[in-house]
């Protein structure tokens, strides 16, 4: 069985290789918990969490091929075979044929299909990241994508993003332990934030600063940090042109612009729509030149002392709750800005640090956290072949993949997440994983009348998991489980405790 760990144990004693101990059982569990979605119930032979090697995989070798049952779903997923950019040339080609169709009944019938193809590919993308947080070795790099996706937040529900939100997750999956300045640039190359902040719109003459305000605000330095209305209006000259581009020929343009247009899939730098006026930035003159002055402005904000703490800010709350030391802080900061923005390295010196080995938790699990930790506790060494109870309980809980409208992503604090209707929502949701959730073992495409297949509920009463924590529960935990009559109903005031909720 996968190593369990109870919370709260010192960073010393985390480098041994292997538990010999139901001590060391919880210290791993500890690790799995505060760094990626849970221990799972499935055998691993890896690395103890929390070890030297453990954290060296995590945080620096190329990523670990998940199960094959896991890797078989994804590879069948229309956003796995299919580029991006034909994904959405084929959508927005579907809504232009429903526009022109005038018999009401096609028209309708057209309108369902462009409706159900787009929502057909936000669900693979949402399948995608749950089977990937249910069984990749790598579950850092899958906390740091959930952060990272919500701190440059998209709604996949706004215009045609649902075609393009897989690659988006692909995106910054594959910045999330590098540098944070080419996480930034990645982001705003892609075409679902120039849509979703709608800098496709802004040009010369016509300046739309919504990208430039949350990139500012929310992405990089951080409200209050010293940049001025002036800085947003600025960026937003300087991005002028950045955009979309789905049409197959590049636009017309006078000879000496075409050596300055840009195209790398949909993103395109149009300079027929760029301000080629001269900047003032953040305290510098940026002569207009083209897409280097946003490579300028990039460069300027990520090598921002207000970006490093910002950014040092939100992970620590993220692993550690509301209100993170602030000397710890202060160190992660200065790691990125000594490693330029390394954030395998910001982590390191977080995950490495007294205040991270000595916290009694990690905070309050959030609606994602919760759900996907008690389904690796309880299901991680089957199969789950229908990923969708666990995004529809996620949504039921408040927070739905890519399912946030505004740019400031979900809130991290533990109070968004703990008042009296959500916790009713997650003791029925509790129910459910608890007693067997049958319908993660049915085909997707059953029928909704359909009966799922026989599933017991698994026993996690005395199993190695649970056996290591137990001596870290509360008195009114183990009475309420002394209670219980069956496997089903321990596994749900299990999943209830107050000791569940945190990680």
């Amino acid at each position: 069985m996968a190593r369990i760990a109870c919370l709260g144990m010192m960073v010393p004693a985390l480098l041994a290789a292997a538990p010999a101990s139901a001590a060391d059982a919880a210290r791993d569990a500890a690790w799995a918990e505060r760094l990626g979605w849970g221990p799972s119930a499935a055998a691993d032979g890896g690395p103890a969490p929390g070890s030297d090697a453990w954290l060296r995989h995590q945080l620096s070798d190329p990523p670990a091929p998940l199960p094959p049952a896991a890797q078989a779903q994804i590879d069948a997923m229309r956003i796995s075979r299919e580029r991006v950019a034909a994904l959405v040339v084929e959508t927005d080609a579907m809504q232009r044929d429903l526009k022109a169709i005038t018999d009401p009944d096609q028209r309708k019938a057209a309108r369902e299909a462009y409706q159900k193809t787009l929502n057909g590919l936000a669900d693979e993308a949402r399948q995608r990241f749950v089977l990937r947080a249910l069984y990749s070795p790598d579950q850092l790099r899958e906390r740091m994508t959930w952060f990272w996706f919500n701190h440059f937040n998209v709604q996949a529900g706004k215009r045609d993003i649902r075609a393009m939100v897989g690659d988006y997750e692909e995106t910054i999956r594959a910045h999330a332990l590098g540098r944070y300045r080419d996480l930034l640039e990645a982001t705003l190359r892609h075409p679902a934030m120039l849509r979703y902040l709608d800098n496709d719109q802004n040009a010369k003459g016509k300046i739309n600063e919504n990208y430039a305000r949350e990139i500012m605000e929310l992405h990089s330095m951080g409200v209050g940090s010293g940049y001025s209305q002036q800085d947003v209006q600025e960026l937003a000259r300087i991005l002028t042109g950045v955009g979309v581009d789905q049409k197959p020929d590049a636009p017309k343009l006078k000879p000496e612009l075409q050596p300055l247009y840009l195209r790398a899939g949909l993103f395109e730098f149009n300079p027929a729509r760029h301000d080629f006026g001269t900047k003032h930035f953040l305290g510098h003159e940026i002569k207009g030149s083209g897409f280097a002055e946003v490579e300028q402005a990039l460069d300027l904000i990520a090598d921002s002392p207000a970006t490093a703490h910002h950014v040092s800010l939100r992970i620590a709350t993220y692993f550690m709750g509301d209100t993170p030391p602030p000397a710890l802080v202060d160190r992660m900061a200065a790691k990125f800005r000594q490693s330029h923005g390394d954030i395998a390295e910001v982590l390191r010196t977080m995950i490495r640090s007294r205040e991270f080995g000595g916290a009694a938790t990690g905070g309050f699990k959030e609606p994602v956290g919760y759900t996907l930790s008690a389904v690796r506790l309880a299901y991680g060494d089957r199969d789950v072949t229908n990923a969708k109870p666990i995004i529809n309980w996620m949504r039921q809980m408040g927070e739905g993949l890519y399912d946030h409208e505004t740019p400031d992503g979900y809130d991290l604090s533990s109070a968004a997440w703990s008042g009296p209707g959500q916790m009713a929502t997650r003791f029925d949701i509790a129910r459910q994983i608890g007693g067997g959730a049958a319908r993660l073992f049915q085909s997707p495409d059953a029928a909704p009348d359909a009966p799922p297949p026989p599933s017991p509920p698994p026993l996690l009463k005395g199993s190695p998991v649970i056996a290591a924590r137990m001596a870290t529960l509360g008195k009114p935990t183990l009475a309420a489980l002394g209670q219980a009559r069956s496997p089903a109903e321990w596994n749900s005031l299990y999943f209830s405790s107050p000791e569940f909720m945190h990680r």
